[in-house]
């Protein structure tokens, strides 16, 4: 027990830390910052015979922001993902892979399209912590307008733990799916996609 209590007064004091020395974001070192992937998820909702929204996630993701501190709009944003990194909890003893099926031709066309990518084309700062960020989203070889609802989580010049400027987001969007051709069991299984993201950046290098 002590050696517990120990261990908590030791991970809430360090806590505590991280929060109180945050630093704003116009004060972070301006640059190129790439997304740790252990604290990066993209899950994604779709209605499933309206029923229930299933959730499933992907676990191949690849972002760079380029930032600007003093001036958000004229940062950048590049981001892909593997759709054949899709998984889900879904199991069925006739679909011995359902994660593979799900990548295939029908559905995800992971083989012929291995990856899809977003570039902002602008970012908009709406609040004090809240922002947009359009861009372009190329999905099964079509490229659509896309647009995110982002909150900035907080920033650290100097991570309490890594010693280096980080900074973390959640950010939301909805697609429609048939804008980019993938009308496979619509509307049975929904053409709303819904995305959630949730992400931590470590700076890379300065411009």
């Amino acid at each position: 027990m002590r050696k517990f209590l120990i261990t908590a007064a030791m991970l809430f004091s360090t806590s505590t830390f991280a929060v109180a020395d945050m630093t704003p974001i116009a004060e972070m070192p301006a640059g190129e910052y790439k997304n740790d992937p252990h604290h990066t998820s993209l899950t994604w909702k779709v209605s499933h015979m309206g029923l229930s929204n299933y959730t499933a996630r992907f676990t191949k993701i690849d972002a760079t922001i380029t930032l600007d501190p003093k001036d958000l709009s004229k940062s950048k944003l590049v981001a892909t993902v593997e759709p054949g990194s899709v998984k889900t909890d879904y199991q069925d003893e006739s679909k011995k892979d359902f994660d593979k099926e799900l990548a295939s031709r029908e559905w995800l066309n992971a083989i012929k399209f291995s990856e899809a990518k977003f570039e902002s084309t602008k970012i908009k700062k709406t609040g004090k912590n809240t922002g947009k960020i359009y861009g372009n989203l190329t999905f099964l070889g079509v490229t659509k307008p896309l647009t995110f609802d982002v909150i900035f989580n907080g920033a650290y010049e100097r991570h309490p733990m890594t010693n280096l400027p980080e900074l973390g987001f959640s950010a939301t969007a909805t697609l429609k799916r048939s804008e980019w051709g993938f009308n496979h069991m619509v509307p049975h299984i929904g053409d709303d996609v819904k995305l959630h993201i949730e992400a931590e950046f470590i700076m890379a290098k300065k411009p």
